[in-house]
């Protein structure tokens, strides 16, 4: 693929290699491998979800460094890894459905905006904008559960750190979790803060992914600029690597200050609000309780975590992504990927 530093400067031409499009990828390779590197992923930067939801639930702010050396403190190193074995039980399927809507929709509405007669580069950010969108909403439906059992894992039996638990019920396990909470509040307690989960991450997955491809372009294109020799430049692949995963930290920085009030809300929601059997009017008190707490302010509790965690999860994942995606190509040596 060959796209210009900008639409109306052609002077120089900068050689991606080849987007790998949905009907390329070899898919139970894509699956397997994607679900095994993953939960690789995920297992790296658990502590940091677990130390973000502790913030957000707890009574008065504790910085992060207090919170984690607590944690240690009082509950070991399995602390940072609470309901860790339900998330990623979760996870394995969620992302399965997340990386299929992203992959049809990103190759569908491609080949249709540029047939609209739109340019390489903003074909591409509509199609990782729309992909971004559909596919935080179909995981959403199995996303939402895990977040509910594994938050009130995470956050039960907190200590040391004014910690807000559950006072009513104490869970052993995953398992547990989900029978009591069906027991509870049926399957609807399961769902929990689903519309304000896609409110929270269906915008912020458009912003992301449009911005991720938009920023990408730039600055593979603003470094090849300032060494331009003349004629057309290949990128190797340690350049194209290190394009994606800056692109990705910009990208994850904006989009988790700006979601970040949501995110906190919809903990609350999920882990401690409406505990009392009161589903009316929980949104609106679960804001007054966090303002009277603690102000506005209150509701970004957990920010440094949450912004290091989706920062670094964003460009982990992006590069492995990309890895993923050429390993699975069905024609490797055709397409000249690895």
């Amino acid at each position: 693929m060959s796209v210009g530093v900008a639409e109306d400067d052609s002077r120089i031409e900068i050689h991606l290699p080849a987007d790998i499009h949905w009907e390329m990828l070899d898919k139970s390779k894509f699956f397997f491998l994607g679900a095994a590197l993953f939960s690789g992923v995920s297992g790296m930067l658990y502590q940091a979800l677990v130390l973000k939801t502790r913030q957000q639930v707890q009574l008065q702010n504790t910085p992060c460094f207090k919170m984690a050396a607590s944690v240690l403190r009082h509950e070991g190193f399995r602390g940072l890894y609470r309901g860790f074995g339900t998330s990623l039980m979760g996870t394995i399927p969620a992302r399965a459905l997340y990386m299929g809507a992203l992959e049809i929709t990103k190759s569908n509405l491609r080949y249709t905006t540029v047939k609209m007669g739109l340019s390489e580069v903003k074909a591409a950010a509509i199609a990782n904008a729309a992909a971004g969108l559909s596919a935080a909403v179909v995981a959403q439906l199995v996303w939402t559960p895990i977040d509910v059992v594994s938050q009130r894992l995470m956050v039960q039996g907190g200590k040391g750190t004014n910690m807000r638990s559950l006072r009513s019920v104490m869970y052993n396990g995953g398992i547990d979790a989900f029978s009591k909470i069906i027991q509870k509040d049926g399957v609807r307690g399961l769902y929990k803060g689903f519309g304000i989960s896609i409110l929270t991450y269906a915008p912020s997955n458009a912003v992301w992914w449009g911005s991720y491809s938009m920023a990408h372009r730039w600055i593979l294109g603003g470094v090849l600029s300032n060494n331009d020799g003349g004629g057309g430049i290949k990128l190797n692949s340690a350049a194209v690597v290190a394009g994606q995963g800056l692109s990705a930290t910009i990208a994850s920085g904006f989009s988790a200050l700006v979601t970040m009030p949501l995110d906190t809300i919809k903990t609350r929601v999920q882990v401690l609000d409406g505990e009392d059997g009161n589903r009316r009017g929980v949104l609106g008190q679960t804001v007054r309780n966090l303002v009277k707490e603690g102000g506005l302010s209150a509701c970004c509790r957990g920010l440094g975590p949450r912004w290091a965690s989706m920062s670094i999860s964003a460009t982990t994942m992006i590069t492995t992504y990309e890895s993923l995606k050429r390993m699975s190509t069905k024609n490797q040596d055709l397409y000249g990927f690895l």
